[in-house]
């Protein structure tokens, strides 16, 4: 019954939001009572911290799984970003922007997890990109590695980025572009240019 509440309230939150979502929402969707759910969570505070958890990890099995794959670098960015935009529903509500605004403990644990597995695959996929001839040589493999995080982060800001104006799909593939761009050489920007036409 845990996981099956955390995979309802887990789809509840990423289409209507942390705030929205109440207990008596959660258990009128599911048929059960309120009872239950406080028996496996003491309050609404633990299951977003739990269904934030269970998120993280399935996300990390599936960006895990495409890298053994060993695709092309740039490829590979693509095919992640499509995957985690798939898992996330196309952040309909916005969850980490709220995550932030409403549960800052728990967001400030997930960026913190989130920036070291991202970190080890960003760096292995820059240096396999340059070994590759696709990111050019001289680039500051440590600088884009963070500055990428950063920025994929920062684009899911309501502030400057409202759902309203932007499109949660296009902003990633918008900011993948620019990141690739910066550091791409020919052999890596025609590679993007094709990806572009298949992932559009």
């Amino acid at each position: 019954m845990r996981e099956k509440i955390i995979e309802k309230a887990n789809d509840l939150f990423l289409n209507f939001g942390f705030k929205s979502i109440t207990m008596d929402d959660l258990a009128s969707e599911m048929g059960i009572s309120k009872k239950t759910i406080y028996t496996h969570f003491q309050n609404k505070t633990k299951l977003v911290e739990a269904t934030t958890d269970h998120t993280f990890c399935a996300i990390r099995t599936g960006i895990d799984t495409i890298l053994e794959e060993k695709r092309e670098p740039i490829e590979e960015l693509f095919t992640i970003k499509a995957f985690v935009i798939n898992h996330l529903k196309n952040e309909k509500a916005s969850p980490q922007y709220q995550l932030q605004k409403y549960y800052p403990k728990i967001y400030a644990t997930l960026k913190k997890k989130q920036f070291e597995v991202m970190q080890d695959c960003v760096i292995e996929n820059l240096n396999r990109g340059i070994a590759n001839g696709v990111f050019l040589k001289h680039i500051n493999i440590e600088f884009i590695s963070r500055i990428y995080f950063m920025g994929m982060n920062s684009i899911k800001d309501q502030d400057m980025f409202p759902n309203k104006q932007f499109e949660v799909a296009e902003l990633q593939q918008n900011y993948l572009e620019y990141h690739i761009r910066g550091i791409a050489t020919n052999k890596g920007l025609q590679i993007l240019d094709n990806l572009l036409k298949t992932f559009r």
